[in-house]
């Protein structure tokens, strides 16, 4: 059995969940920042505001597209192309960047938790090796490629021949 859709589908399931947590924490952000009434270095309080709720919504949006790359991938069991590769490289800096960051501001359980998806979005980009997918097109029987056991070349059958 493959660990590539299973790791597809929980990468796809992390990923919601952070769509839906990232957007929660920058609208109640939002909140406390408007009920508080209060200027950081002259800054606009309704701005500030304003600004973590669009951020919150980037960003969950951001997410959402990332889970949704990963549910396509589980569901097709191939390996992310084009636009959602990129999507899902650039989580993974993402990832590795708070991961760095949330060791000395929030603590190592939220460390942890980023490095774990990190090493989950890498494991899915892995498993799918797109050259090798592309580049051996249908096997013939054997599955080795037309090599034999020992990695040789192995000729074809002699045609048969009609008297």
């Amino acid at each position: 059995m493959s660990v590539r859709r299973p790791v597809a589908w929980i990468v796809a399931v992390v990923f919601l969940v952070e769509a839906v947590g990232v957007a929660a924490l920058n609208w109640f952000l939002a909140i406390v920042v408007d009920r508080q009434d209060m200027s950081l270095a002259g800054l606009d309080p309704d701005m500030m505001s304003v600004s973590s709720k669009i951020g919150g919504v980037v960003f969950g949006l951001y997410f959402a597209l990332c889970a949704l790359v990963a549910l396509l991938v589980a569901l097709r069991d191939r390996a992310p192309a084009g636009l959602g590769r990129v999507l899902l490289i650039s989580a993974a800096v993402v990832h590795g960047l708070l991961g760095a960051f949330t060791w000395g501001l929030v603590g190592p359980g939220a460390f942890v938790f980023m490095i774990v998806v990190l090493g989950l979005i890498v494991l899915l980009l892995m498993t799918y090796d797109a050259r090798e997918e592309s580049a051996a097109g249908p096997r013939p029987e054997g599955g080795n490629g037309g090599k034999g056991d020992d990695g040789s070349p192995v000729s074809p059958p002699p045609a048969p021949t009609t008297p």
